[in-house]
């Protein structure tokens, strides 16, 4: 299964393919080692001061969809959409380790085994 990444723009922000490769770019690197439980990721792209400049008015809200779960949700504001998407896919990567980490820990102390990806020794 492939995670979708659907990129949402609001009126302020010119929705080009050039933006669109870069934040799928970022955001299937920052969260590709939990695409095995991502069936959608939703970007939002939002301008807050309607195209006036200003400090941290760019704002992305990543929306994760997981399997048999719901759905999670971070925001991040900064000067430039690039950085408020990187920003935004470290804090979902965060949540999604913390949310999706304790089922992993579950799942290790049940069946003895690590799970694939996770190396015991390197820490």
């Amino acid at each position: 299964m492939t995670m979708k990444i659907q990129l949402n723009t609001d009126v302020h922000i010119d929705g080009t393919e050039a933006l669109a490769a870069r934040v799928r770019a970022s955001v299937e690197q920052a969260l590709k080692r939990f695409s095995a439980h991502i069936t959608r990721v939703e970007v939002h792209l939002s301008d807050e001061n309607g195209g006036k400049s200003g400090q941290a008015d760019q704002r992305c809200m990543l929306e994760a969809r997981l399997e048999g779960r719901q759905p999670v949700a971070v925001t991040d504001h900064a000067a430039t959409l690039d950085q408020a998407v990187q920003g935004a896919s470290q804090k979902l990567a965060r949540l999604l380790d913390s949310t999706l980490g304790r089922l992993h820990e579950h799942r290790e102390k049940t069946s003895g085994l690590p799970l694939s990806g996770t190396d015991p020794v390197q820490r």
